[in-house]
């Protein structure tokens, strides 16, 4: 017999269940989620006054009508008013839509204004309703939502909510006073049923109201940090004593003298290893700076009193290239420096985990593979992350739980043990990011680069000049240089249309029929990408056909050109960093960036920013100004979303101001400070601890 059972629709979910997929729970959840931005619903304006861009309410009656079937079927109706004329096109229409838009009917219609095709403007699905109704008397906030939860049904939530909840203040009046900020019941009415006249303000966001919400969002943020500092200097570490002699033996044996700046931050790091509470410390130096070396003397200090160091690296070339410096550095120490990454054999592995779990291997670089299970330290003291921002949460705590576990027998009060962490950045973090994400940290920069190195000179070359890139090349090779030349893509891709790395490797082998070349890209195998890698070290190619692989870290001091393909395809902090491999010995080096139009204005102005400077302070500034905080965040990148207001660019004296009101509250009103991180963060706080 067939069965007859009919599947069970899906269950809609709830208007409640919609609102908490909002994390609309609690009435206060309402009264903050704030508008997004705001249509004028107060008035009709003549056609003819409509500006390209603006969002603009009119009337009019429709004069003509048509559906057209080219390039695709729609329906267009042509209305009129005293003053002008526009078309309204519907891409998708139903027949009742049709019979809306008949000639003779005349409407009221809300949209975005745009630049048209048969007339000079034109609306495309405007909002539709009837035309001589009451105008509004305030202007109509929008506000973020969910698939199926409308604007009519989001805003009566709102509205009950603040009706429904006390509007009590979390800051003194006292503090209102000294940053000259509205009482909180008054912004949030404001921005929750906003006057007409005040239209530019708020939809600017230089509203008192915005600016007393901008406030305490960032106020909310730094009590938040400032809790995660304070309960962070509860937490025992080994106290590790300064080294007496690993690092004297260190300084003589390096082919090169340390920077001041360099030996400023090994100070830093040295003072802070010495307390009995876990250092949480940001390394930040440009491309080149020389942070590696700078790990090296904080390595020793820990070596030396009997402790194991762990660098984590998030790419076995970039690791590799680690364990390799710090081998030729550590082993005429007497320190034995260990590989452990996912391509070892599972004898070399075995023979690794054994090593380290003995405690023989007193410094392990690698890569993911530190944090495997059958990876088991003997007296981890140290841990050491380069390029942090690229590892997750949950990696970063992995081997600082293993670190722990390996020193739960050194504390004689039972107490967990936590190592010393030493994050590394080649990403210059701007200040403004620094003061709002990162004033948990400990943060030490280095501000210079090695003497004897020349500034990267950056050439901007339209990609009709590639034959003349390619007798540039020619010649500084012939000179006895080397040269990478980067392509963003591996192969051909029909929807870009990308200069490749295969095909760029072909054609260069033809052109150039007595170079070496070589070709590296991500789908090769460790040991083939090793293999070439090392070739191009031992100068034994002239030239590296490469994707982005080479990004971060490869050291190669004879490499004087870097050609970058496409280079309006890459991001601002890719592009330095790609730069960054070149000028790292005592000729003076190029960043050939090759473009093709047309050029969008984002691209333009990377573009401009690589040409201006190669300061990565500078760029990393310009950076945040075009793509926001994402990408400097990396792990913390989930706490972006707990700045919804907040601007880091344009809002950053108020971010002054939050940081100095939150050290106040923290010290002196701990109870004020509880009730506003509550507030403004909720469960959201546990983004900010990561």
């Amino acid at each position: 017999m067939a069965d007859t059972t009919s599947k069970k629709t899906a269950k809609k979910p709830s208007l409640a269940e919609r609102l908490a997929k909002l994390g609309l729970v609690k009435p206060m959840d309402f009264v903050v989620h704030l508008p997004l931005r705001y249509e004028d619903q107060t008035q009709i304006y003549p056609i003819a006054s409509l500006a390209v861009g603006e969002y603009a309410q009119i009337e009019g009656t429709v004069v003509q009508q048509h559906i057209v079937q080219r390039p695709r079927r729609q329906l267009q109706a042509l209305v009129r008013d005293s003053s002008g004329e526009l078309m309204v096109r519907l891409l998708h229409y139903y027949p009742n839509q049709i019979k809306q838009f008949q000639v003779g009917q005349t409407l009221r219609l809300r949209g975005e204004v745009r630049r048209g095709f048969q007339t000079a403007i034109e609306m495309v699905h405007p909002k539709v309703s009837q035309a001589g109704a009451p105008l509004a008397t305030t202007l109509t906030p929008i506000y973020p939502t969910t698939e199926g939860l409308s604007q009519p049904a989001l805003r009566k939530a709102i509205l009950q909510a603040l009706e429904d909840v006390e509007l009590d203040d979390t800051l003194p009046p006292s503090v209102r006073q000294q940053y000259d900020l509205w009482e909180f019941a008054h912004a949030v009415r404001a921005l929750h049923y906003p006057a007409a006249e005040q239209s530019q303000a708020l939809l600017n966001q230089t509203h008192p109201a915005w600016k007393r919400i901008k406030f305490d969002e960032l106020l909310a943020q730094q009590l938040s940090l400032a809790a995660a500092r304070a309960r962070r200097a509860k937490l025992k570490a080994p106290a590790i004593a300064a080294s007496q002699g690993l690092a004297s033996q260190l300084l003589h044996q390096l082919p090169f003298h340390l920077t001041a700046a360099q030996q400023r931050v090994i100070a830093e790091i040295s003072a802070d290893m010495q307390r009995a509470q876990p250092m949480h410390r940001l390394l930040q130096g440009d491309v080149g700076s020389g942070k590696t070396v700078v790990a090296a003397f904080a390595a020793v200090q820990a070596i030396e009193q009997g402790y194991q160091v762990a660098l984590m690296a998030p790419t076995e070339l970039l690791a590799e290239q680690h364990y390799q410096k710090l081998q030729g550095w550590l082993a005429p120490l007497g320190i034995t420096v260990s590989w452990l990454s996912g391509s070892l054999t599972m004898a070399q592995r075995r023979h690794a985990y054994e090593a380290i779990t003995q405690g023989q291997s007193q410094l392990i670089v690698g890569t993911q593979a530190l944090i495997q299970d059958k990876v088991q330290f003997a007296r981890l003291g140290l841990v050491i992350l380069d390029e942090q921002h690229r590892f997750g949460v949950t990696q970063r705590l992995d081997l600082s739980r293993k670190a722990a576990d390996s020193l739960r027998s050194l504390d004689d009060q039972g107490q967990t043990l936590l190592p010393h962490q030493l994050n590394m950045s080649a990403t210059p973090i701007p200040r403004t990011l620094a003061m709002t994400f990162y004033s948990d940290l400990d943060v030490s920069i280095i501000d210079e680069l090695p003497p004897g190195r020349s500034p990267v000179q950056t050439k901007l070359v339209v990609a009709d000049r590639r034959d003349e890139v390619m007798q540039r090349i020619q010649a500084a090779v012939q000179a006895g240089q080397q040269v990478y030349w980067v392509c963003p893509l591996i192969e051909e891709s029909e929807a870009l249309q990308l200069q490749t790395a295969e095909d760029t490797y072909e054609q260069m082998t033809q052109a150039l029929p007595g170079l070496r070349i070589g070709l590296l890209h991500g789908r090769m195998s460790s040991a083939e990408k090793n293999v070439v890698m090392d070739s191009f070290r031992l100068a034994q190619l002239d030239i590296l056909v490469a994707t982005t692989v080479i990004e971060v870290g490869v050291d190669v001091p004879n490499a004087t050109i870097m050609v970058i393909e496409h280079s309006e395809r890459f991001g601002l902090a890719q592009l330095h960093q790609l730069r960054g491999r070149v000028g790292r010995g005592a000729k003076q080096s190029y960043c050939i960036l090759m473009y093709q139009h047309p050029l969008s204005a984002i691209a333009r102005q990377r573009l401009r920013a690589m040409y201006e400077t190669t300061d990565g302070f500078e760029i990393a500034e310009r950076d945040l100004a075009l793509r926001g905080p994402g990408e400097f965040l990396g792990v913390r990148q989930s706490g972006q979303m707990l700045l919804r207001f907040a601007n880091l660019e344009q809002d950053a004296d108020l971010i002054e101001q939050a940081k100095a009101c939150a050290s106040y509250l923290y010290e002196k009103h701990p109870t004020v400070a509880t009730r506003h991180v509550a507030r403004w963060l909720g469960t959201k706080e546990e983004l900010l601890r990561s």
